[in-house]
């Protein structure tokens, strides 16, 4: 029997020191979730040296700035239902036995600069089936998710001007729409127009005409300022601004000061046939979709008629899709023919 003790007393120190010396950033709890290991891959990636935490329950203090559970503390928990919300990627590998597994940023306090860590978890059990200790261990993902943020942007990022490509409007409209039909909420959508453009092109050359676009998106950009707004670059020299839970109403006072904003900016035009400056024709529409809407179309469709009508009007002004037919008919106008109307990507 004294044999026995001895041959696990010796077994268990030189687990010890085989996870302290492991190349993998480690850290163990025990069941009372104050750590009793710490290791030295542990201290380079987080900053923190083991004498810090060991005995305690600050280990969260090597990673956030706020006190919230780690993963090992969930695991020790046994509180799979937590991950999603503290976590943006996660997995419960077993129910009270195999762990989880979880990603996302850690603001390491010590260090002064967030990483991205892929993170495991798993319990240790004795032999009657007693929780003794959690293990966590850790992975420097920062480079490839930074990386991966990069081409996911470069997927959706217009190259002339930096604003949200035509892509990335198609999949934000449609699901500002879903959304808009769960919460009955209005969806705004804005056409923005550059006045007589190809003309400003062959007058200027495509050049200027670039850093003539530039300067609009960025007044387009300025005006899209809540967190779900969108401002993307359509085609051509056409922008677009999603702009959901807001009226028509309130959209046209967001299209009239973007307007007003490039007219400020006073770039000369004077091109046969245009103003002596570049302007602005913009449509707006806003709608609650109904559950027999279906998509987006029906609000691509007002906007477009509202950005029609604009321009036979002439030019330079904002039209709202609610008033538009009726502007449009006091010029003897007649509704938008169908090949005028948006369809999605």
């Amino acid at each position: 029997m004294a044999k026995s003790r001895k041959t696990l007393d010796v077994a268990d120190s030189y687990a010890v020191r085989l996870m302290q010396h492991l190349v993998v950033p480690t850290f163990v709890i025990d069941p009372k979730r104050r750590v009793v290991i710490w290791n030295r891959a542990c201290e380079r990636l987080t900053g923190v040296g083991a004498a810090e935490v060991i005995g305690t329950s600050r280990h969260w203090q090597a990673f956030y700035e706020t006190k919230r559970p780690c993963l090992a503390d969930l695991v020790a928990l046994d509180r799979p239902e937590q991950l999603p919300e503290y976590y943006s990627e996660y997995a419960a590998r077993g129910h009270n036995g195999l762990g989880f597994s979880a990603e996302n940023w850690c603001v390491m306090p010590k260090l002064g600069s967030q990483l991205y860590l892929a993170i495991d978890a798993g319990p240790i059990h004795d032999e009657a089936g007693n929780l003794i200790a959690v293990v966590e261990t850790l992975r420097d993902l920062t480079d490839q998710k930074r990386a991966e943020m990069a081409l996911k942007e470069l997927a959706t990022k217009d190259g002339l001007t930096s604003l949200a490509n035509r892509r990335a409007f198609d999949q934000m409209l449609t699901s500002e729409w879903v959304r808009a039909q769960r919460t009955q909420k209005p969806l705004a959508l804005l056409f923005v127009d550059v006045d007589h453009f190809k003309l400003f092109n062959d007058q200027h050359g495509h050049q200027n005409g670039d850093e003539c676009l530039r300067a609009v998106a960025a007044v387009v950009s300025r005006h899209a300022v809540r967190p779900l707004d969108l401002a993307s670059r359509y085609g051509g020299e056409e922008f677009a601004l999603i702009l959901p839970e807001m009226d028509c109403d309130s959209a046209c006072v967001v299209a009239e000061e973007i307007r007003c904003a490039v007219m400020a900016l006073a770039i000369a035009h004077g091109a046969m046939g245009a103003g002596d400056h570049v302007t602005l024709s913009v449509g707006v529409a806003s709608h609650i979709p109904g559950g027999d809407d279906g998509g987006p179309d029906r609000l691509l469709g007002a906007a477009d008629e509202a950005l029609y009508a604009a321009k036979r009007l002439g030019r330079n002004r904002v039209v709202c899709a609610e008033r538009a037919l009726a502007e449009f008919a006091a010029l003897g106008g007649k509704r938008v023919p169908a090949p005028f109307r948006r369809k999605t990507a």
